[in-house]
């Protein structure tokens, strides 16, 4: 069995390495998908955010707990005139993992929203590599 925090690891290096089917491959059918604009369900909207929204995530910080796991991120979007990835900004994601599959992941503006949502902890907060 793989860890949740290993599945979520495994998506973001899918996701900057614009690999959409190992991306798809790593959540379930029916994902929950969201952000500052909403949120919606289904692997195929995932597909479809991916291709649209041209962002790079890197994971900065790591909580897990149970399924939950959160991640701050250093996220850049690339610009659509040159390829270009722009200035960087700090957000933090919250994945539920479930039997080696994302079944959730929502977007927030910053780490202590996200760890409040996700009911997590500066305590659960993991070392990198572990």
């Amino acid at each position: 069995m793989t860890s949740e925090v290993d599945v979520v690891n495994a998506w973001h290096d899918a996701l900057n390495a614009g690999e959409i089917d190992r991306l798809a491959g790593l959540v379930s059918d029916d994902v929950a998908v969201g952000g500052p604009r909403g949120s919606s369900r289904g692997a195929n909207l995932l597909r479809a955010w991916v291709d649209r929204a041209a962002i790079e995530l890197v994971p900065a910080r790591t909580f897990h707990r149970g399924e939950t796991v959160v991640v701050e991120q250093r996220a850049a979007w690339r610009s659509p005139a040159t390829g270009e990835l722009g200035e960087p900004t700090t957000v933090s994601s919250v994945f539920q993992v479930r039997a080696d599959r994302i079944v959730s992941v929502l977007r927030y503006d910053d780490l202590t929203t996200a760890l409040n949502a996700a009911g997590l902890t500066d305590s659960d907060e993991i070392e990198e590599g572990v």
